[in-house]
């Protein structure tokens, strides 16, 4: 990242020397700050997008209505943006009018303090309007000026204070909280799929369980995600689920993922974690003991209008709610059938549903047994026992009599079980079982 850095400070450098005033701004001198390596460098400056444009070569003009140009530089992009008061927000999100006007202003306009520091990298300089460094060091998370306000232009805004809080593991202050709770309603003022897209950086975050306990603390839960607000207080059979109710499970299980490899999940594995129990509340029932009786089939179809109302697209979502659907067919894996068993493997999904089995366990019993038995599984076994190519096809059936019909799919399905099995190991093994088997049943229909 190093030479992203000397990039953006060249940028600076040459915006000063044409006589403008230029600044490291926002996250990555946040993230510097608390001692961690930017990914990422943004300038402000005094300069107008025209006058950026006409300083650097390579220039895209993404957002020149609100002063935005990305500055090619290089091999990188860098986001060099005019300082700027907004007005009259009139969508929750877009200012009406943008104004050019100084470093002061424009970090008055920024939606929380952590986020309104500038730096100088010329002069080594940290340039302070709205005490961003103060509140780092007691490590909270604070809107700029009146919280109201920094709501009413942008509603999303409540929910990137949840994201900060739970990123850095900072407290949301007592008047921003305030703030977030009396004006939740209006959050779904913002279109769903900025919604999704917050909550997607949530969960593939730090701290994911407490952010969404946040989220409900605040009552954005409620409004964002109803069917898991319902989580909120359904029992669990104690025996199975020391660990409490619906909700509580689901939030230690966010917490678990991907432990062993120390990364981020993916929005996929962090969607389906989300959702893996969303059945559990409509299907509650007390009958021997309590009871989610097809909870996993309820579920995937929750997740469904779930994904869809977050505007997940469609590739994403039905990953997602395949590993829902499947989430219970571990629990036999270590009495199935070899072929049944590595038809599991062979799941597109298989990893990201054996990873989310583990954070299950981990987040409830604990009991890691089916986890340990399926992972030596996969690595015993090569992805040609997994999934070999198949014996036979359609025009080996039809070359040996066979006449076309609904017949062949059985029959390829037997041989693709016979062969899972190691019964059958070679195209004319299977052509022999096949003749055996079916050909007179093949000719008669």
């Amino acid at each position: 990242m190093a030479e992203s850095k000397d990039a953006a400070v060249e940028i600076v450098r040459k915006l000063r020397q044409a006589g403008h005033e230029a600044l490291f701004a926002g996250g990555c001198v946040r993230d510097k700050l608390m001692g961690n390596e930017p990914a990422d460098y943004d300038i402000a400056t005094s300069a107008s997008p025209e006058e950026v444009m006409k300083l650097f070569r390579r220039t895209v003009a993404v957002g020149v209505q609100f002063g935005v140009v990305i500055v090619l530089f290089r091999g990188k992009q860098y986001e060099v943006a005019t300082f700027r008061s907004d007005e009259g927000y009139v969508d929750g999100r877009r200012p009406q009018r943008v104004t050019y006007t100084s470093a002061k202003q424009d970090a008055l306009r920024r939606d929380f303090t952590i986020n309104a520091l500038f730096y100088d990298p010329l002069g080594d300089e940290l340039i302070d309007y709205v005490d961003g460094r103060r509140d780092i060091e007691r490590k909270v998370i604070r809107t700029v000026g009146d919280p109201f306000q920094r709501f009413e232009e942008d509603k999303l805004r409540m929910v990137r204070a949840v994201r900060f809080a739970a990123r850095f593991d900072f407290q949301i202050e007592e008047s921003t909280l305030e703030a977030i709770k009396k004006f939740s309603p209006n959050v779904t003022q913002v279109s769903w799929e900025r919604i999704g897209e917050e909550i997607g950086r949530i969960l593939t975050g730090p701290n994911r369980g407490r952010a969404l306990q946040i989220l409900a603390d605040t009552d954005l839960l409620q409004r964002i995600l109803p069917e898991v607000y319902r989580m909120i207080g359904v029992p669990q059979p104690e025996k199975h689920h020391p660990e409490g109710d619906v909700f509580e499970h689901t939030k230690i299980a966010l917490d678990k993922l991907c432990r062993e490899s120390g990364e981020q999940p993916s929005s996929v594995l962090a969607f389906a974690t989300l959702l893996h129990d969303v059945g559990k509340p409509p299907t509650f029932q007390i009958a021997d003991r309590i009871r989610f009786n097809g909870h996993e089939v309820v579920g995937a179809r929750i997740a469904e209008k779930v994904l869809r109302r977050l505007r997940l697209s469609g590739e994403k979502r039905r990953r997602i709610v395949d590993i829902v659907s499947n989430h219970m067919r571990f629990i036999p894996a270590k009495e199935m059938r070899e072929s049944t068993l590595k038809k599991m493997l062979q799941r597109e999904t298989f990893l990201d549903e054996l990873e989310m089995h583990r954070a299950d366990c981990l987040a409830s019993h604990g009991n890691l047994e089916i986890y340990d038995f399926l992972k030596e599984k996969l690595e015993s076994l090569s992805e040609q026992e997994i999934k070999p190519p198949p014996l036979i096809r359609g025009g080996d059936l039809i070359e040996i009599g066979l006449t076309p019909g609904p017949l062949f799919g059985e029959i390829l399905r037997a041989v693709e079980e016979m062969q899972l099995e190691g019964k059958l190991s070679s195209s004319e093994e299977a052509v022999k079982w096949v003749a055996g088997n079916y050909l007179t049943k093949g000719t008669s229909d």
